[in-house]
Order: structure tokens, then sequence, then C-alpha cells
């Protein structure tokens, strides 16, 4: 008989994902891993299968706990305008307020973009999965503040804004400023929209 779990997954899987946010897949180790959640690698392992399987996991939660919680803003906007202000308004707040030495600095899955999914499949496509979520939500937003705009120019929009979200997000890594600056040209755009 196997032994029995005695931790909280959803508490080991956040604070493996938050190791991952700072470090990135490919520089985290197990040692790291085994600090953050406190567990060993056997019980990771039991649990997990593989260092993968818990990034795997750490990226399921941060896609349920942190995206589409923030994209939610969109979706229950009654006014596209003022939902859309609410998004770009709150990604800017969340990289303007966080600590410098904050393992949450950016995006978890555009920071993998460019190290582990560049050379990886499945991660690729939870990436551009994410990609193409933002840009429906955003293209939905500016539809409902803008009824009569065409199928053209509305995706022409929903490409600027979600190419100046992901372009903020991930300089938030290495220049918050700019970063902060790029949003304040988004939130300008969705005021001329």
């Amino acid at each position: 008989m196997g032994r029995t779990q005695e931790f909280d997954t959803v508490a080991v899987v956040q604070a493996a994902r938050d190791v991952f946010w700072d470090r990135g897949y490919e520089a985290t180790s197990l040692a790291d891993l085994e600090a953050a959640t406190g567990l060993r690698r056997s019980s990771l392992y039991h649990a997990f299968d593989s260092k993968r399987g818990l990034f795997d996991a750490a990226v399921q939660d941060y896609l349920d706990t942190v995206i589409r919680p923030r994209l939610s803003v969109l979706a229950r906007a009654t006014d596209g305008r003022a939902g859309l202000t609410t998004y770009f308004s709150g990604v800017q707040t969340v990289i303007a307020t966080l600590p410098d030495d904050s393992p949450r600095r950016g995006c978890l899955l555009l920071n993998s973009a460019a190290g582990l999914a560049a050379h990886d499949d499945a991660l690729r496509e939870v990436v551009d999965g994410y990609r193409a979520e933002l840009t429906t939500a955003v293209s939905d937003a500016l539809a409902l503040a803008r009824p009569e705009a065409d199928a053209d120019e509305l995706t022409a929009a929903a490409r600027q804004l979600t190419s100046l979200s992901v372009s903020a997000l991930l300089l938030a890594r290495v220049n918050r400023e700019e970063a902060v600056a790029i949003l304040d040209v988004a939130l300008t755009q969705v005021g001329s929209w």
C-alpha cells in the first residue's frame, strides 16, 4: 500500500509556481523546489512524477488563479471601454507596486515563452493559448465599446492592445518604468477607442 499524502497540494503548487515565476523552469533546481515547498524530492516526484509535472501544475494554477481572474474583468464588463481601462490599470498597478525582489514580476507564461517554450511544443501551445484568450477578451471588450467597428478594425486594435500588454509584462522584470509607460499608451488608446 502506498503512503498517504500529508501536504496541501494547492500550497505546494503555488509555492513552486512562485519559484518558477521568479527563476524560470530551466534555472529552477530540485533543491529550490524542496526549499520552497518544504517537501523532499521523493515526495515531489511521488505527487507530480517529475519537475516538469510540477511545472505543468504550477502553470495551470497560474492560469486559474492569476490570468483568468484578471481577464474576467473584461468578460464581465457591460461597458467595454471601462472593462479595458480596469484591466490595463490593474496590470499597471501590479507592475508599479510589486517590490523589486518579488518573485511575481512579469508573467510566468511570457517569461517561459522566452525560455522553455521556445523548444517545447506543449508549453508553446499553452503560451499561445493565453495570447489567444487575452486577444479574444480584448476584442470582445472593444466590440462592446464600439459595436459599429468592422472586423478588420477590431482585429487590428485587439492585436495592438494585446501586444502592449505582452510587452509591458515582459519588460516588468527588467524595466518597471517602461512597462508602466507602455500601459499608459494602452490606456490612451482605450480612451480614444
